[in-house]
């Protein structure tokens, strides 16, 4: 059973100039130098943060940029340790920060099919099953066999697209990086996406796409200024966020959906 359980969680960095960092200060401050106390100023990313997810979760972060949402991402797939409090997580991770992350500009598409996968914690049997697959979604042909360096920014999409949406994970941590590709693939991209979600145990979803977020996700929690502001039914916490009704205009299908969501929650 998958779960994320967060309490009292902070994430911290000390912020060190050249004067701090230096070889000579720090061998004349262990052979005994005259080297004055300066405190390290430490820029506080997240705050008391408490977080408790389930088995079939499916949660979208919203939030301006800097609110802390990435850092919360990266707390939940266990790259950061709290500074402060604790983070509990079950379940095997597979985060999607960047869609060039785990790419590799001097081997060939297929190589980074391979890669790419992996590093999403997939073994080779199972991404040498998906190559196929996986190749004939892209629609890149002959690409494939060539350097990822000759591809276009929307050919590097449409691979690491095609890699990411073809995993089987426990806990989805997702960070929107879609854009750069045409309307029609864009289209074909997001049924993948619907197919990926609902196989995933469970899915952390931080995007400034009302749009994705109403298809992907059914609660939503705001960050601002490195703590949750607040957490309950999509609709409620982006409409507050927004300052506005922003699914007045949603199909009467989707709006029923949501419904069934904040009932069920």
């Amino acid at each position: 059973m998958v779960s994320i359980e967060v309490r009292g969680a902070c994430v911290e960095f000390p912020i060190f100039d050249a004067k701090n960092r230096s070889l000579k200060k720090s061998v004349l401050g262990r052979a005994g130098g005259r080297i004055s106390e300066q405190k390290v100023p430490v820029v506080e990313a997240l705050r008391d943060v408490d977080l408790s997810l389930g088995e079939g979760a499916r949660v979208g972060l919203v939030g301006h940029n800097g609110a802390g949402k990435s850092t919360l991402l990266r707390l939940l797939a266990g790259i950061y340790e709290p500074t402060r409090g604790r983070a509990s997580i079950k379940g095997r991770v597979a985060p999607v920060f960047d869609l060039a992350v785990g790419m590799d500009p001097e081997i060939s598409g297929y190589e980074n099919i391979i890669i790419r996968g992996l590093f999403l914690g997939m073994n080779r049997r199972e991404m040498e099953r998906r190559v196929d697959e996986i190749a004939e979604f892209t629609e890149l042909g002959d690409y494939l066999n060539m350097p990822l360096r000759t591809y276009s920014t929307g050919m590097r999409v449409r691979l690491a697209l095609g890699v990411v949406t073809s995993i089987d994970p426990e806990i989805l941590i997702l960070d929107e990086g879609i854009g750069a590709v045409d309307a029609a693939f864009l289209e074909k991209a997001r049924d993948r996406l619907r197919d990926l979600v609902g196989r995933s145990g469970m899915l952390v979803f931080a995007s400034h796409s009302d749009e994705f977020l109403v298809e992907l996700c059914d609660t939503a929690i705001w960050m601002d200024g490195g703590v949750i502001r607040e957490q309950g039914s999509l609709r409620d916490v982006v409409s507050h966020y927004k300052g506005r009704d922003v699914f007045e205009n949603l199909s009467q299908e989707t709006l029923e959906r949501l419904d069934r969501a904040d009932a069920a929650g």
